[in-house]
């Protein structure tokens, strides 16, 4: 460890920020000692600002924590906010492993103030980590260091991977709105899909959208596509269905009922939402959206040409090999992913680590 008093400690305490986050909690593995995890000050939510990313935090709890292992909710902070983390940390003589998730940060449609804050995380990181081998390659680009690469572990829970579908007499194919984050192409998208899914047989479109959404004093409020959702819902186009924001279990079964999702990413770097329809079997359509690709098994179509889209969803309706996890393989890949962040934050605790483009695949 870097401290002298810590030599003996064969532990190394990680402090990961946000805490409450689904793919942070399944980094470690109870087949892999060695790491054990800091109670994090997260406040509500997991993308809030956390106290962890304040010096006056850092200063005050180094003694608590090895490594900060930074993955989100640092948008919140300023580009000379986190410099003086970095100098904190520095002081502390603790480590910084950054997770480089979003490139393009999918909840903003500027990304200049988000390129501000990477350029301050990712010279300064001890270790990186990103999810595929485009998103190393970028890193490595834009700013000379190498990541290693890891694969984004599991989202739902073992018992719920691997299920296999239930037939279906009418295919339906799933487009969530959720609350129009920035990255959405709400509009021209639902109307591909309507085209698209028209030239289907026996398939239905399913629109989902948070209720907040549809609220004219709601910040995203989009009056043209509340008109389009009501008018094509009312004429037989679509199945629209308002709701609040889904629960695991809620979100778990409304992918289990659709046949094909479809992504409506303008822009982006990876998905959470591709992983979780990996464990479940949905297919998944998107549009050639950063490293998704590379991330999971899915349809790249233009979507906004219908009779492109049109052959997309054809061909995921058909099964897109690779695209179904099982139990096993999800469980096997756990253990691989954390054994890599065991080993990456030993090494930074010691002082020892020289970003590699090591992979874990």
């Amino acid at each position: 460890m870097r401290d002298g008093d810590q030599g003996s400690r064969t532990e190394v305490r990680v402090l990961h920020v946000p805490a409450a986050h689904g793919y942070v909690a399944n980094l470690v593995d109870e087949r892999v000692p060695g790491v054990t995890l800091v109670q994090s000050p997260e406040v509500d939510g997991a993308w809030a600002p956390s106290e962890a990313l304040t010096p006056a935090w850092v200063a005050a709890n180094s003694s608590s924590f090895d490594v900060l292992h930074v993955h989100f909710g640092f948008e919140g902070r300023t580009p000379d906010q986190l410099s003086e983390l970095v100098a904190a940390l520095r002081a502390a003589a603790r480590g910084l492993v950054f997770t480089v998730h979003d490139l393009e940060n999918p909840h903003f449609s500027r990304q200049d103030g988000h390129d501000r804050l990477l350029d301050v995380l990712v010279p300064a990181a001890d270790a990186l980590v990103t999810l595929t081998p485009g998103a190393a390659e970028e890193v490595r680009r834009r700013w000379g260091r190498r990541a290693a690469v890891v694969p984004h572990p599991h989202v739902a829970p073992p018992h719920e991977i691997g299920i296999p579908r239930r037939d279906r007499r009418q295919r339906v194919v799933g487009l969530h709105l959720k609350s129009l984050r920035a990255n959405v192409m709400a509009q021209p998208v639902l109307r591909s899909l309507i085209q698209a899914v028209g030239r289907l047989p026996r398939t239905v479109l399913r629109v989902d959208v948070h209720t907040e959404a549809l609220a004219p004093d709601f910040p995203r409020h989009d009056a043209g596509l509340v008109r389009e959702l009501r008018t094509a819902a009312a004429s037989g186009a679509l199945d629209l269905r308002v709701h609040d924001r889904f629960d695991d279990a809620g979100l778990i079964a409304y992918l289990r009922d659709l046949d094909v999702s479809v992504l409506a990413y303008g822009h982006g770097t990876h998905s959470g939402w591709l992983e979780l329809c990996h464990d479940l079997g949905t297919p998944v359509v998107g549009g050639r959206v950063g490293f998704l690709h590379q991330q999971r098994a899915m349809v790249q179509v233009d979507l906004h040409d219908p009779a492109a889209l049109a052959a997309g969803l054809e061909r995921a309706l058909g099964g897109t090999p690779g695209s179904a996890a099982t139990a096993a393989d999800r469980l096997a890949e756990r253990l691989e992913i954390a054994t890599v962040h065991r080993d990456l934050y030993q090494r930074v605790a010691a002082g020892t680590t020289q970003p590699t483009a090591e992979a874990c695949a």
